[in-house]
């Protein structure tokens, strides 16, 4: 009787083929080992793919803070670049409003400069027309030069710290005219001395008219004397007036007559700068005395009709270097 083997359920008959020739070799393995080993193997991968997929998460994770990093410094650099910017408009447009004060205020300083020299040019002595100038720096040569007029170039980039140095320099340069506009400013009250020497000179000039009334009777030069009906030579101009009506100083001076005589009546001579006199005859009262100062403008006496006269006026008379001439250029 033969007996029959069973086959195992929880083995497997591998069958391992070797080189021609050789019998085929049949190993008996596990049932559960053949399965275990794929099922490794796949747990193997999925772990290595896990493992690549956590280590892929943390580069992107540490790549990502770096961008982060990055683009927080950038955007900190572009913040310190507008502040940068920020600053040197605010610098701009105040450098800009002090350069228009400057500017305004160098205008009106040249302004009353040009009005007080022609003043003096005009009305002043030989040492006030030699003052010259306040400052030596020319209103042509400074602020006309910034005038409109044609530009061009090549651009050229400026870099920020040339801006800055630029912004330093105009500083310096507003802090320069400063100090010669303080310098102009001290110069000015000497020059406002000056023109007050000159006003005194002016002031001198009988350029003021006598009396209230402005109504001529005779003027100066060849008539019928009103006395003889004869020809003659009439030194002054004759204002008629009314008795006791104001008289007053055609220019400023020293009082040196104050008298009354049969001709010229009560009369006043007032003595004035540059060689002139002004005589002012046939008054009914005189209220200054010899050795007065009188200002222009100033009363002096009252009309009246004493002395050679045919009746109330005044006989108002201009003498330079002794010799009586035409009042009527000098009064306004």
């Amino acid at each position: 009787m033969r007996s029959v083997s069973v086959p195992n359920p929880n083995r497997m008959t591998l069958l391992v083929l070797r080189d021609a020739g050789r019998p085929v070799k049949q190993v008996q393995v596990s049932k559960p080992l053949v399965v275990a080993v794929p099922l490794l193997a796949l747990l193997s991968i999925s772990g290595l793919i896990i493992s690549l997929q956590v280590h892929s998460d943390h580069t992107v994770s540490r790549l990502e803070s770096q961008l982060k990093q990055q683009t927080l410094a950038f955007e900190a650099v572009v913040t310190n670049k507008d502040e940068a910017i920020q600053r040197l408009q605010n610098e701009v447009i105040a450098l800009s409003s002090q350069s228009k004060d400057m500017m305004d205020r160098m205008e009106r300083v040249a302004e009353l400069e040009a009005e007080l020299q022609k003043f003096i040019d005009k009305y002043g002595d030989g040492d006030a027309k030699n003052l010259g100038k306040l400052s030596s720096l020319s209103w042509d040569e400074s602020l006309d030069s910034l005038g409109d007029s044609g530009v061009g170039g090549e651009f050229i980039a400026v870099h920020e710290n040339e801006i800055e140095a630029l912004a330093a320099d105009t500083r310096d340069n507003f802090a320069a005219m400063n100090d010669m506009l303080d310098e102009m400013e001290k110069n000015v009250p000497l020059t406002l001395k000056k023109a007050k020497q000159t006003q005194y000179s002016l002031s001198g000039t009988p350029s003021e008219w006598p009396t209230l009334s402005t109504r001529l009777t005779s003027n100066f030069g060849y008539r019928t004397d009103p006395f003889t009906g004869r020809a003659a030579f009439h030194a002054g101009i004759d204002i008629a007036g009314k008795v006791g009506d104001s008289v007053y100083a055609a220019a400023a001076g020293k009082v040196i007559t104050a008298k009354r005589d049969g001709s010229h009546g009560k009369y006043i001579v007032i003595e004035h700068p540059g060689g002139l006199q002004s005589w002012y005859m046939h008054l009914s009262d005189i209220d200054v005395s010899v050795g007065d100062e009188v200002k222009k403008g100033e009363s002096i006496g009252n009309l009246g009709n004493t002395g050679r006269s045919t009746g109330p006026h005044l006989h108002f008379e201009i003498v330079k270097g002794g010799k009586a001439i035409d009042p009527l250029p000098y009064l306004k």
